[in-house]
């Protein structure tokens, strides 16, 4: 009983987890301006927006878990490798902001270990 519990219980918070992520990319995807997929060499907006509409509807409406691991591999490809392209040639990358310096890393200013 309580780990029937438990199962359901951590099958709601993937589910959460899941859909939440599922969201949030496709609120990035269509954020984005078109022309700027164009210029990082990554598929079309219109693209990713089915791919990760597909995946947000079947996270709501066939919550399977083969089809939510794919559908989060589709949206962790999305954050990790588009998002950021996009975000560099749109101006938004590191080095358009301004303020940084020729010591700064992939995580911040280096301070020499101190």
């Amino acid at each position: 009983m309580l780990r029937a519990g438990f199962d359901s219980l951590l099958s709601l918070a993937m589910f959460l987890v899941f859909t939440g992520f599922a969201v949030a990319a496709l609120v990035f995807a269509a954020m984005a301006r078109e022309d700027a997929y164009r210029a990082a060499d990554k598929q079309t907006k219109k693209f990713w927006l089915i791919i990760l509409g597909v995946n947000l509807v079947l996270n709501l409406l066939l919550p399977m878990l083969f089809l939510q691991i794919a559908g989060v591999i589709a949206a962790i490809v999305f954050m990790v490798d588009v998002r950021p392209a996009l975000a560099q040639v749109s101006g938004g990358g590191r080095g358009s902001r301004g303020g940084g310096s020729s010591s700064d890393g992939p995580y911040g200013p280096y301070n020499g270990g101190r």
